[in-house]
């Protein structure tokens, strides 16, 4: 079998709010008008298909946000998404490895975020059979055709395959796909659902 784990809120605890908060800190611009104004729209979405660079993903928010912030502060700010690691998401992977399962992560994300999360979280990689990211594919969750990518790269039927994220879209994008999806709705979710399906 195949499996295919998103990485935020799946592998790893991830929080826009705490962005948010230190873009207020540095900027002196009000949370409550931060989280009003920010959306995933046009330039969240080039970034992560590696349409346009950080600097000008950089430039494009602090315009919708209104705020001025330097690269340097932006990039400090983007970075604190990450909370921490998901252990039982980690043993679950290794678990599967180890039973013979084909492991792979399917991330939306971008290039700043590749500088971070590598570093700070090296056992996403140690214990994933392959890593495919959107800006490198040119193609992002909920968009069929990336599922259909990863699926002719690791030549799995969608039959064969399993896939868990914690976005609606996504999860319904994969099903429409015929892959197996679940929705990840806590750090619970991977625990429990191997519990009631044995890992064989």
């Amino acid at each position: 079998m195949l499996y295919i784990f998103d990485m935020g809120n799946v592998l790893i605890d991830i929080d826009f709010k705490r962005v948010l908060g230190v873009w207020s800190n540095l900027s002196g611009t009000p949370l409550a008008h931060l989280m009003e104004r920010f959306t995933m729209g046009d330039a969240f979405q080039k970034h992560e298909r590696g349409e346009i660079t950080d600097r000008q993903f950089a430039d494009e928010i602090c315009d919708e946000l209104g705020i001025a912030l330097s690269f340097e502060q932006f990039t400090a700010g983007w970075q604190s998404i990450f909370v921490g690691l998901r252990p039982e998401a980690i043993a679950v992977m290794q678990k599967l490895r180890s039973q013979g399962h084909r492991v792979v992560v399917l991330s939306n994300t971008n290039s700043l975020h590749l500088e971070h999360w590598p570093t700070h979280y090296p056992e996403i990689e140690q214990n994933a059979d392959a890593v495919y990211l959107s800006q490198q594919i040119g193609l992002r969750k909920p968009d069929p055709e990336i599922f259909r990518y990863v699926l002719n790269k690791e030549g799995f039927s969608a039959q064969e395959t399993v896939f868990f994220d914690d976005v609606p879209e996504n999860v319904n994008a994969a099903s429409a796909v015929g892959i197996q999806a679940i929705l990840v709705t806590d750090s619970e979710t991977l625990p429990r659902h191997f519990a009631g399906n044995q890992i064989t």
